[in-house]
């Protein structure tokens, strides 16, 4: 055990130092197995590469390169565009309206997207142009757009579901399906955090002017691909018509053929840099799935798991207790790392528990989304803050984290509600 909690700090300051994630856990659990093998570099590297080869030829991870290319192809869309102006259409004449139209529209390009950083990017560009001119606080819309990318990872299709189906081996359908009403919860909860702002600060977030009817109605009709992606893809999965890999097939078939349609990608040097983009953002994620898969073998070999399977017998934690206990830890790392990177370290150390005490992996899954959105959003290191504070650098960084505080509350309450009422996460999968 001692030598695993070594191979964390270690782990720690290479990533407090800046180096990328998977190269990190890669030679920490490299250098870590040898060791724990009397220095045999031979088995060390052949772990490692048996790792890579068996972890890259995975039919099951064929899903992720699918989906971030069905996220890439609607981005170059732009439908996030139309998203905010249907999202403005419903709410933005109220008060706070604005903010609350653009948690609507990053949930709506979280359906499609998969991601939190690129919802939050793309949707700082659509929304904080119109929340200045209508003379918003910076902090509200900041936080706002900070804590709305977030929805990217819990509403499905989500690129951290299905790294968490992987390593947990679950069901990646039953998990988007699990996500849809959390999705749901969050969206409405964060639309609340808006609400509350206003009202004791109701010159946060005035009121936007009223959009004719005819204008609504068209607002309304152009976000319809989205919502046939979404229907089509979870609708697919729920009925059993087709498996979540052959559902990004199908999805990213579908949002190829919409940028077409809407002039885009219509030239081969628009499909190369679309091509080009979807590999970059995969290949960065299956290096970080490869050293994470070579770190856990270290940590399983150090006897990290059994130990605390020990300490949780010892100190009688219930299924509970242990539960609660991962969420802290992760809370705290999440302020560090970022979502799937979380996922890929504290998952396989404590999988082995869960699995002992009969916890449900699906609805822990859900409950790991949730803490790991919350990290997104926290500081000192909260990923989503930095990734609008790049798009908007003369917004100073303590006051987005104040705008985003609101939301950290709304996302504990949505991990309380969750954890008491395991039934918001269960209840579509129960009739799956």
């Amino acid at each position: 055990m001692t030598i695993a909690i070594i191979g964390f700090v270690f782990l720690l300051v290479l990533a407090f130092i800046g180096f990328p994630l998977g190269f990190t856990t890669l030679a920490v659990g490299l250098v870590g197995f040898a060791y724990a093998r009397d220095w045999n570099w031979h088995a060390s590297l052949t772990m490692m590469s048996q790792q890579v080869v068996e972890t890259g030829g995975s039919y099951g991870l064929s899903v992720i390169p699918l989906f971030i290319l069905m996220g890439v192809f609607i981005h170059r869309a732009n439908i996030s565009e139309d998203l905010y102006r249907a999202s403005y259409a419903l709410v933005g004449r109220y008060r706070g309206g604005l903010a609350q139209a653009t948690v609507l529209a990053c949930a709506g390009f979280s359906a499609v997207s998969g991601s939190s950083l690129a919802t939050a990017a793309t949707m700082t560009k659509v929304a904080m142009p119109h929340m200045r001119r209508y003379r918003y606080d910076d902090a509200l819309s900041s936080g706002v757009v900070s804590a709305g990318g977030t929805l990217g990872i819990m509403i499905p299709p989500s690129v951290p579901m299905v790294i968490y189906g992987l390593v947990a081996q679950e069901d990646i359908g039953k998990l988007f399906i699990a996500g849809v009403m959390p999705g749901i919860l969050l969206t409405l909860l964060f639309m609340a955090a808006v609400w509350f702002t206003v009202q004791l600060n109701p010159a946060a977030g005035p009121a936007g002017t009223r959009m004719p009817a005819v204008e609504r109605w068209r607002a309304y009709a152009n976000v319809w691909p989205v919502v046939m992606l979404f229907v089509l893809i979870l609708g697919g999965i729920y009925l059993g018509a087709f498996t979540p890999t052959e559902a990004s097939g199908i999805g990213a078939t579908g949002a190829a053929l919409f940028a077409f349609w809407r002039g885009r990608l219509r030239t081969i040097a628009e499909l190369y840099g679309a091509l080009i983009e979807a590999c970059r953002t995969t290949a960065t994620l299956f290096m970080a799935i490869f050293g994470a898969q070579v770190f856990a073998n270290f940590i399983n070999l150090s006897g990290l798991p059994g130990e605390l399977i020990n300490i949780v017998e010892a100190m009688q934690l219930s299924a509970g207790g242990v539960v609660i206990a991962v969420c802290v830890i992760c809370i705290i790392l999440g302020m560090i790392f970022e979502s799937v990177g979380l996922l890929l370290l504290i998952v396989p150390v404590f999988l082995p528990t869960l699995m002992a005490l009969d916890v449900d992996l699906i609805w822990f899954g859900i409950i790991m989304i949730v803490v790991v959105e919350m990290g997104l959003i926290t500081p000192p290191i909260g990923m989503n803050v930095f990734t609008v504070k790049t798009v908007m650098p003369d917004i100073a960084l303590p006051r987005i984290f104040r705008g985003v505080m609101p939301f950290v509350v709304a996302d504990f309450v949505a991990l309380g509600l969750i954890f008491f009422f395991p039934l918001i996460a269960m209840w579509l999968v129960s009739h799956l």
